[in-house]
């Protein structure tokens, strides 16, 4: 099923590139994911590193080849808490050798708050990043959160949605498996 619909989403970029000047993936920011704001060209983002669970210092690099759906979040932000869980369902459906889900909490508090809630939540098919700094704000010029940015498999900004998804939809599923597609067909 999952591998039909990404060959239609690859089918729907390449026919929607032919017969309209508009990014593909604003074609599928619809329903619960229809703020997202695809850009016209993919931008660079800013320096940015963070922490995985052991405190190792990672960048975006470490991502390269798979496209990427990075979730800025907080556990004192209502929104945040609220989408955590669809998110973590996105990424049990779609994890793998093309698609990874990185959601970063950008706790003040440390990251011993932040690894609760994820066993609060029961988080299952996610790594557990942190930036302590509260920098990769600024590197996405975040003005809110939670913040949702999809990068493609160079590590440049396809486009981003800010304010909370339901991420485990048919809509977000179909945006997220578009962008998969993309990439795909760009290599």
């Amino acid at each position: 099923m999952l591998r039909m619909l990404g060959a239609v989403a690859l089918g729907l970029i390449l026919s929607l590139q032919v017969a309209s000047a508009e990014p593909p993936l604003s074609q599928f920011a619809v329903g619960h994911v229809q703020n997202f704001t695809a850009h016209e060209t993919p931008k660079e983002i800013g320096e940015a590193t963070f922490q995985n669970a052991d405190g190792d210092k990672l960048g975006f690099e470490a991502f390269r080849g798979k496209v990427v759906l990075v979730n800025l979040w907080a556990t004192w932000c209502a929104p945040c808490r609220r989408e955590m869980p669809s998110i973590d369902r996105l990424a049990k459906q779609l994890n793998g050798d093309d698609f990874e889900v990185v959601a970063i909490s950008v706790d003040r508090g440390g990251a011993d708050k932040a690894k609760a809630f994820f066993r609060e939540i029961e988080v299952e098919s996610m790594d557990f990043y942190i930036d302590p700094t509260s920098r990769l704000g600024s590197a996405f010029q975040a003005f809110g959160l939670p913040l949702t940015v999809i990068l493609n498999a160079e590590g440049k900004e396809l486009g981003r949605l800010v304010g909370p998804a339901e991420w485990d939809t048919d809509e977000a599923v179909a945006l997220v498996s578009a962008a998969i597609a993309q990439g795909k067909a760009k290599n």
